[in-house]
């Protein structure tokens, strides 16, 4: 867990206040998504990267300058791309995390709906509340916390199996294991939705310590 627990303390570190400036005008799910598409691509701008983000342009200025002086990002006439240090970072949330868009579902309460699977955190959730709660900061409707236990999805505190149509869509996109969490959130916009569930998933992850 040591090299997880410092890529966590890296994206903290880029969410963090500059004292006396004022909070980054991001969170950390955006730093994580951004990593996610400057490895996708063979060097991306920053104008696309505002677009992918949902971020003014003054913000993506903060957020790239912050990623490279943190070694995480280098930029070229093509654009910019991963150093070793930040596909490290990536890899190591990879084997944390995996994530997938999902239809609308009778667990959610909005039209778009994005799913993140925290790999062996049962044990750290409680009611769900937080997670609900980080997402909702995020700005997205609102987050559902699943436990998988090996053959079914159920709720916390809750034994009562969930049946709906798209549950056996979630287990095959998502391939959870006992243990596994699956965190939905859900917004009017994909990226809201995806930006809330990835930042309940980053919470749950600090509760490991």
């Amino acid at each position: 867990m040591c090299k997880s627990l410092n890529s966590l303390e890296v994206v903290n570190r880029l969410a963090a206040k500059i004292a006396p400036g004022r909070p980054p005008a991001y969170y950390e799910a955006h730093i994580l998504k951004a990593l996610e598409l400057i490895g996708s691509e063979i060097g991306i701008g920053r104008h696309k990267l505002s677009k992918e983000l949902g971020l003014g342009e003054g913000t993506i200025r903060t957020l790239v300058r912050r990623l490279r002086k943190e070694g995480l990002v280098k930029a070229s006439r093509r654009g910019m791309t991963l150093t070793k240090a930040g596909i490290d970072v990536l890899s190591e949330f990879g084997s944390l995390i995996e994530a997938t868009q999902l239809p609308e579902m009778s667990l959610t309460v909005g039209p778009q709906n994005y799913a993140v699977l925290v790999r062996g955190a049962a044990e750290l959730v409680k009611l769900g509340v937080e997670q609900r709660d980080a997402a909702l900061l995020a700005g997205a409707k609102g987050a559902s916390t699943l436990l998988y236990d090996g053959e079914c999805l159920h709720m916390p505190g809750l034994k009562l199996d969930i049946v709906d149509p798209n549950s056996e869509f979630l287990l095959e996109r998502l391939n959870p294991e006992p243990g596994d969490v699956i965190i939905i959130g859900t917004g009017d916009l994909l990226l809201s939705a995806e930006i809330g569930a990835k930042s309940a998933a980053l919470k749950l992850l600090k509760e490991r310590g």
